[in-house]
């Protein structure tokens, strides 16, 4: 069961929206897949038309003790898809667990025994991929996540302040991996929002796959207003749209994630490279910089 984390601290660049066309297009390969919303948000759990009842196991409900993975996962409309949803209720829950102990794994010990539990009834493991959609920030939620994964992949626009996101996301990794799960690591760079018309959209996804060459998945996520819309009518680009060049960008994104399980097949980056990981220092990504783009230059190429 591959435990995956979609994280960034930068609200807007296409996280959630990956997380749930990532797993719808891996739903449709025939995998199971269940996603933990677990943004305050509750961004995820509206795209997919999910909202709880009062009282209903959520993550929130997960975190505090109160419920189960198994009794918080619900299917959705695509066959083979599932969430455990979550509502505001989770916006209290750093505070709750601000003086609980083990807080920083409390998620990684109730997947553990989710997981356990399936094993020992059924013979198997209750999914085969499990992604977290983390919130906008760096806080316990995301903590717990990275505690309970095995991989990380970030969700990145490609604009400037991209790079310098990235700093702070990878000082944060390192801190988790000293501190509490050495195991983890980047195994996956989703480029988000892209417009290949303009140069610097460009120019920093070529700086991201210069620090990150193994990690920067090959399929970009293009612009399209169709990605935007399957929220508002609670689905999945692959329901609302399925011809559409957002559909397309998602499939290609699933078929280089299962591309990752099979040794001697390519994954991440180049053609043919290994899926290990070279995480560059935080501080070479810092210090690096675009190279400007000349005054009078339009925006998008013509």
């Amino acid at each position: 069961m591959r435990r995956i984390a979609l994280i960034n601290q930068k609200g807007g660049v296409g996280k959630t929206t990956t997380a749930v066309n990532l797993g719808a297009a891996l739903a449709e390969t025939g995998r199971r897949v269940v996603l933990f919303d677990l943004d305050p948000q509750a961004n995820l759990s509206i795209h997919l038309g999910l909202q709880p009842e009062p009282g209903a196991a959520t993550t929130y409900r997960v975190l505090l003790g109160e419920a189960g993975v198994a009794d918080a996962v619900v299917p959705t409309a695509t066959e083979g898809l599932f969430v455990v949803p979550t509502d505001i209720d989770l916006s209290g829950a750093e505070l709750e667990l601000a003086g609980a102990f083990g807080r920083e794994t409390i998620l990684r010990d109730a997947v553990a025994r989710w997981e356990r539990e399936h094993l020992e009834a059924h013979g198997e493991a209750p999914a085969d991929y499990v992604l977290f959609d983390c919130p906008p920030s760096l806080g316990l939620l995301s903590v717990n996540a990275l505690a309970a994964t095995e991989e990380i992949f970030l969700a990145v626009q490609t604009q400037f302040f991209a790079l310098q996101g990235l700093s702070k996301l990878l000082e944060i990794v390192d801190l988790v991996k000293s501190r509490l799960h050495p195991e983890l690591e980047i195994t996956g760079i989703v480029a988000c929002l892209y417009d290949s018309r303009q140069r610097l959209a460009r120019e920093v996804l070529a700086e991201i796959r210069k620090h990150f060459p193994t990690q920067v998945f090959r399929s970009t996520i293009q612009t399209n207003v169709k990605l935007a819309e399957a929220p508002s009518f609670g689905q999945s680009i692959l329901q609302y749209a399925p011809g559409s060049p957002g559909a397309r960008d998602y499939r290609a994104l699933a078929r280089e994630v299962l591309a990752q399980e099979r040794p001697g097949e390519p994954s991440a980056g180049e053609s043919g490279a290994e899926p290990t990981v070279e995480v560059t220092p935080a501080k070479a990504i810092a210090s690096s910089a675009v190279p400007p783009v000349p005054p009078g230059t339009p925006a998008v190429d013509e």
